[in-house]
């Protein structure tokens, strides 16, 4: 299994992105050769190695018939925050006005725009294969959605300027093709840095996050800080929103590669996304869970039941309930959910409508696991199956409850005796390993 862990703790923007995966592959150069030879009009990718902090990392620059958008030693990263997505609203201006006329003397339509019809047929007409472009446009339609839902308008209504449209399209490209060269099974990202402050933009003055950032973040573990800036921009959001498997710490790995893609801006602290690939530790897995609780002391057990059965039926990790003591010596109960981030709110939300609480508290934990796998063996019995945990040094095996009662019946015999009579069945087969002790 191959792992990607993205460490954003200085955000997350486009070209930074990009930047961090290019230092995974073997041979980078060829790969931003093959960059290149896109057919984005006018569009010319450049790697230069640069050292931030005492650290080397590779800057990915992208120019638009020989500029660079967003070249400002002020911007963080990629330069798209909230200005360079903006649809043109116009504020009552013609759209064929002079604020959006072409800039001849350039060769490139600065004043031009473009929506997403027109951001379509341009990565159709890339000739990338069809999971990358499904990537491309979806990444661009979550920045689209956000960006309409900010101006109060449709997807069909906004409109990107034109140089800013390319920039964004050579980033997203660019990360989309090194993800299918990379192919990770699973891509962990660590809480996101997204600044503090305020951020300039064609409309005004803005908070950070910007609109639009702060609306592909939804449900994603973000933090601000110190620093004042945009750490986060629009196309890192939707980047990370679109390919993160999960969020959290690093978990337990084997790192094979690592890369750092740095941003155009110093701070005090690195400006880089930090990418390591690798493989999880064998037979272990570290995830990030939820812990939902609720109080409860007017609902019958057949209530509470139905409630539990519904919960786990519905994706819950575990459910379990513990007796309590509640305000005027009610006898009560306490109902807890193990859930991962992407079923919490789901799992919130049944927790209401199956309960009589008013009130559903919350942790986020840390979950150790082993490496869990069933087998069926067949016996004279009928087949049983058998579960087996592995990790940290340790072996567990146990035979499926409802296997051994089938057979325990069936032959008139105690639980134990049924499973005594297939353990004794599946040694006389074959010697049993010691990766798999016996059933306890």
């Amino acid at each position: 299994m191959k792992l990607l862990y993205l460490d954003c703790g200085m955000g997350a923007a486009g070209d930074m992105l990009s930047a961090a995966l290019l230092e995974l592959l073997p041979d980078p150069g060829a790969f931003v050769e093959e960059l290149n030879h896109l057919t984005l009009p006018g569009v010319e990718f450049s790697a230069e190695r640069i050292t931030k902090c005492g650290i080397q990392g590779t800057r990915l620059a992208v120019s638009i018939f020989g500029e660079e958008e967003g070249a400002s030693p002020d911007h963080h990263g990629d330069g798209h925050h909230d200005a360079a997505h903006h649809s043109d609203e116009h504020h009552g201006e013609d759209h064929h006005g002079s604020a959006h006329h072409s800039d001849e003397h350039h060769g490139h339509p600065h004043g031009a725009h473009c929506g997403m019809e027109q951001i379509q047929e341009r990565v159709l007409s890339l000739g990338l294969s069809d999971t990358i472009t499904s990537n491309i446009l979806s990444v661009y339609r979550l920045i689209a959605k956000a960006e309409s839902e900010v101006h109060g308008m449709t997807v069909s209504e906004i409109h990107f300027h034109e140089v800013g449209a390319l920039d964004a399209i050579a980033d997203v490209t660019a990360f989309c093709m090194l993800m299918d060269r990379l192919s990770p099974d699973e891509v962990v990202v660590s809480p996101i840095h997204v600044g503090s402050g305020q951020v300039a933009c064609a409309h005004g003055i803005l908070p950070v996050p910007a609109p639009a950032t702060a609306r592909l973040l939804q449900g994603i573990p973000i933090y601000g800080g110190q620093i004042q800036g945009e750490l986060c921009t629009p196309t890192g959001a939707a980047l990370i929103r679109h390919f993160a498997t999960r969020f959290g710490d690093m978990p337990t790995m084997r790192t094979h590669a690592i890369g750092y893609g740095m941003g155009k801006k110093d701070f005090p602290a690195a400006n880089c996304v930090r990418a390591m690939l690798g493989t999880p530790e064998e037979n272990s897995a570290s995830e990030s869970v939820f812990e939902l609780f609720c109080n409860v002391d007017d609902m019958t057990a057949e209530e509470i039941a139905f409630a539990t059965e519904r919960l786990l039926e519905e994706g819950a990790l575990d459910v379990y309930t513990i007796p309590i003591g509640m305000k005027k010596g009610r006898p009560g109960t306490l109902i807890c959910v193990l859930c991962d981030q992407a079923a919490k709110d789901h799992m919130v939300s049944l927790l209401f409508r199956h309960t009589s609480t008013l009130g559903v508290r919350e942790h986020e934990l840390r979950r150790h696991t082993l490496e869990r796998q069933t087998q069926a063996f067949p016996t004279p019995y009928g087949n049983v199956r058998r579960k087996d945990a592995l990790g940290f040094g340790i072996a567990h095996s146990k035979y499926e409850y409802e296997d051994l009662a089938a057979i325990a019946k069936a032959s008139g015999i105690s639980l134990g005796e049924a499973r005594r009579e297939v353990d004794a069945y599946l040694r006389r087969l074959q010697p049993q390993s010691p990766d798999h002790p016996a059933s306890q």
